[in-house]
């Protein structure tokens, strides 16, 4: 069998397929309900991980073939605040500092921006084949990061987290006759051990201290007469309807 040098060749392979197949579903499902003008994906540029999306302009960056914008994750050339969404489709995995890509994700998301993760799952059997299996080749010499750990590095961001789901509850097999045969336990699996999937998806929004809804401001002069005339004629309905009676 051959070495798989990148993930994108990973996802290449039966086993890679079977992943994106589902993270194609999240995604398509996920980016359509979010609103703005600017969405960055970050990573992954193979994959077209936005089609999905409602919002105008689309950016696929990052440090491979195919990207738009070729750039360094830990230094975003982009404005503060200036994206309405970003997708980290495994991106925080195979990279020296994640925590610094997550620093700059917040400093471009504007407030209430959204940000999507993907990753692979450490305490699942996908996690359990990176710690006995050999770590040399894709997707297993990355630094799978857990949910509860990512979550507290959002939290110290500000970010809030509004959901997590997860998928790939089959065993990490290489064949795609084996693959095929064990998709038949998914539907089990997404309904009785869910957190034990091979991958996760965390949606989180940027939240920011002190803000606050803008309120109308009324009219106070014409409010006073509204409701005192609002409230004879309610008087007046009353009274017709009484006398119908």
């Amino acid at each position: 069998m051959s070495t798989v040098s990148s993930l994108s060749d990973w996802f290449v392979t039966p086993q890679g397929q079977y992943v994106m197949a589902r993270e194609q579903v999240f995604f398509d499902n996920t980016v359509s309900d979010i609103f703005g003008f600017n969405a960055l994906q970050l990573g992954l540029p193979q994959h077209n991980l936005l089609r999905g999306s409602r919002i105008p302009l689309h950016i696929r960056a990052g440090k491979e073939h195919g990207v738009k914008v070729w750039l360094e994750p830990m230094e975003l050339p982009f404005e503060t605040g200036s994206m309405d969404l970003v997708l980290l489709p495994h991106t925080l995995e195979f990279c020296s500092q994640p925590h610094e890509i997550l620093r700059e994700v917040e400093r471009i998301l504007r407030p209430e921006g959204s940000v999507i993760i993907s990753g692979f799952n450490p305490l699942s059997l996908w996690g359990i084949r990176r710690v006995l299996g050999t770590k040399t080749e894709f997707p297993w010499c990355g630094n799978f990061i857990s949910v509860p750990r990512l979550k507290d590095w959002l939290a110290l961001l500000r970010f809030e987290v509004d959901t997590a789901h997860f998928a790939c509850h089959i065993p990490p097999f290489s064949a795609s006759s084996f693959i095929k045969r064990a998709q038949l336990i998914e539907p089990a699996g997404n309904r009785w051990w869910t957190i034990v999937g091979g991958v996760y998806f965390l949606q989180a929004k940027k939240r920011v201290p002190g803000m606050r809804m803008i309120k109308p401001k009324w009219n106070g002069r014409l409010v006073r007469k509204l409701i005192p005339a609002s409230a004879k004629l309610n008087k007046q309905i009353s009274q017709y309807r009484h006398h119908d009676e």
